[in-house]
């Protein structure tokens, strides 16, 4: 179990350093990065990225002052608001997301393949078991979710 902790920190700081080179911070990173396969609802989007309603406020106000995220109705409620990626913030988000994989990508570079291939489906059944909700995509389920639209 402690290796699975450290390898939280490890992504972790991969993370934190490909966000700062990007000018964003980790929970603007996660931001842009889910909001790249659509538009969210407030509610849903801080279920998604597990913050309190006040502390998603403001995570939006700082990510929209940057020009990455923009609020707009939300067709099917007049009250609520709708959270979407701008042009500029959906260019930046497709950046920092490649870089980021690619950068994690690297972590087991000295596991075969066969042994990436082990370690990448058991992760996948601790996130799945765990109802992990999606904030960083497989690359292919991306191009999946593209091609869907």
């Amino acid at each position: 179990m402690a290796a699975l902790v450290r390898s939280s920190f490890l992504v972790d700081a991969v993370y934190a350093a490909s966000a700062r080179e990007y000018g964003l911070t980790q929970q603007q990173g996660q931001l842009l990065c889910v909001l790249m396969g659509r538009s969210y609802g407030m509610s849903e989007l801080g279920a998604t990225l597990g913050l309190a309603k006040s502390s998603l406020t403001g995570l939006v106000d700082r990510t929209e002052r940057n020009g990455l995220v923009r609020r707009e109705p939300d067709p099917r409620d007049t009250r609520a608001v709708r959270v979407a990626l701008t042009a500029h913030g959906a260019k930046l988000a497709d950046e920092f997301y490649a870089e980021t994989c690619r950068r994690i990508d690297e972590l087991p570079s000295g596991l075969s393949a066969e042994e990436r291939d082990t370690l990448a489906e058991l992760l996948g059944r601790v996130v799945f078991d765990n109802e992990v909700p999606v904030v960083f995509q497989e690359p292919d389920e991306g191009a999946a979710a593209e091609h869907a639209d």
